[in-house]
């Protein structure tokens, strides 16, 4: 095998150990990012959950204060 060959073949290799390195962190970081919005996704079901018990309970019981508990206006 001739020199040029060889150097033709250890850049080849080079490259492909890059890019095999490149892909794998790639995919660590889809991973990473698929995850996270799983998690984002599960908070955001469990905060509109919280927010649908919240009105169910505002609609069920309506806050109404008592008039004579309110202080008298500020020209009196």
């Amino acid at each position: 095998m001739g020199a040029d060959l060889e150097q033709r073949l250890v850049d080849l290799e080079t490259r492909l150990a890059f890019q095999e390195h490149a892909l794998a962190e790639l995919s660590d970081a889809l991973a990473a990012a698929r995850e996270e919005a799983a998690r984002t996704a599960l908070a955001l079901h469990r905060v509109l959950e919280e927010l649908q018990q919240t009105r169910a309970t505002l609609a069920a019981h309506p806050y109404t204060p008592d008039p004579s508990q309110e202080p008298p206006p500020p020209h009196y």
